[in-house]
Order: structure tokens, then sequence, then C-alpha cells
């Protein structure tokens, strides 16, 4: 997007599927304009605790690049957990962006609904060009969405409820077969490493064709 040349920030399961701030090269961090991050993590699962936000807030503000966190699975979550927002963390409002749909939460997945929100005159530049790439949700969509959101939490608390047994049968099926898989605090996905011998694609065709 306008020219922008990506850096890839890797999960790795050592990391807790977190990036490593600190490995990113003094030079990318500098020309860096903006840093994405997304947690409670699809597909991963993973979830980011305050010290992590802390210091991504902390290296953003050093280098000057603006924090965009995607949270759509931020009221998905189990157990008594509540995942952190964005904006807890002292500094955030300086540099942030916080992204929120209502797909997860109410069910709405396609419809396209959400919201952004954060530091003004950036919220603006997303309006800008927000106005160049659509006109607008359709009506009734948003007519919806004030409906779910004026409901409380009680259908969204009911739907983890049946999302966290669904992590549990899940989990302890795949463990039964030899898998070493912990229910996830947040969000609708289990994260699993394939068998020896197959990649993921190939083992999704192998549990199609066989299972």
């Amino acid at each position: 997007m306008a020219g922008a040349d990506p850096y890839t920030m890797p999960l790795t399961e050592a990391n807790h599927w977190l990036p490593d701030l600190e490995a990113i090269p003094d030079g990318v961090a500098d020309r860096a304009r903006l840093m994405w991050l997304n947690y409670p993590n699809n597909p991963t699962a993973a979830t980011a605790d305050r010290e992590f936000l802390v210091r991504a807030v902390d290296f953003c503000r050093r280098h000057d690049i603006v924090l965009c966190h995607d949270a759509p699975y931020s009221e998905i979550a189990f157990d008594g957990y509540r995942p952190v927002t964005l904006f807890e963390i002292p500094g955030a409002k300086e540099i942030g962006l916080e992204f929120h749909s209502l797909s997860k939460t109410y069910n709405m997945t396609g419809w396209r609904i959400g919201w952004v929100c954060g530091r003004a005159d950036l919220v603006n530049m997303i309006g800008r060009l927000k106005t160049n790439i659509d006109s607008g949700i359709f009506q009734a969509v948003q007519w919806a969405a004030i409906e779910a959101m004026s409901g409380g939490e009680d259908e969204t608390r009911a739907a983890c409820t049946v999302y966290a047994r669904r992590h549990r049968l899940v989990a302890e099926t795949l463990n039964s077969l030899g898998w070493s898989i912990k229910p996830p605090r947040a969000t609708f996905y289990v994260w699993a490493a394939v068998p020896k011998g197959y990649d993921s694609l190939g083992f999704a065709g192998h549990v199609l064709d066989e299972v």
C-alpha cells in the first residue's frame, strides 16, 4: 500500500507466538511507519499480556511508529480471562489505533462492520481513505449492529460458554491421539501442529478424504 515495503515479524512457539521486537533491525524500525499486532491472535489463539503491550508501545514511541492493534476477539475469552486493550497501556493513545469488528463478538461475519478508535488525526486519515474505497455500510446492517450492541453481553457470554466446551472437546480428542494441546484462553481457534510427514495443506486434505 502506498509503495510500502512490508517487514514480516515471525511468530514462534518458543516466544509464545509474540513477535520478538528486539530482533527487528534498527534500519527497519527507523524506516517503519506502521506496526500491526493482532491479539488475541488469529489463528494461533495466543494472547498478549500487559508486559508485552507495554514493550510494544515503548518500541513504537521510540521509533515514531503508529501501532495498529487488531482486536476483534477481545470479547471472546474464557474462564475469567479478559484480554488487555491497547489503550490500557500508558502512552498508547499518542501512537495507537485499535480496530474492532462485530464479526466475532456478535457472529456477524461477512457483514463487514466494525470501527477504529485512537488518535483523532490518524482516525481522520483512515476516514479519508475509506471514502475512496466504498460508499459505506448497507443501512440494514448498521441497524442490526446497533441492536446487537444495545443488547448487553448475555448472548456473547453464552456463545463463549459454547466455544469453551468445544475447545475442551477438541483438545481432549487430539490429546488422546498424541497431540499436546491446551485449550486457549481466547478466540475460537485451536492451534495444533500437523503430524510429521505432512504440511498443513496436505494434512487438511488427508483429514477431509480419510476421516
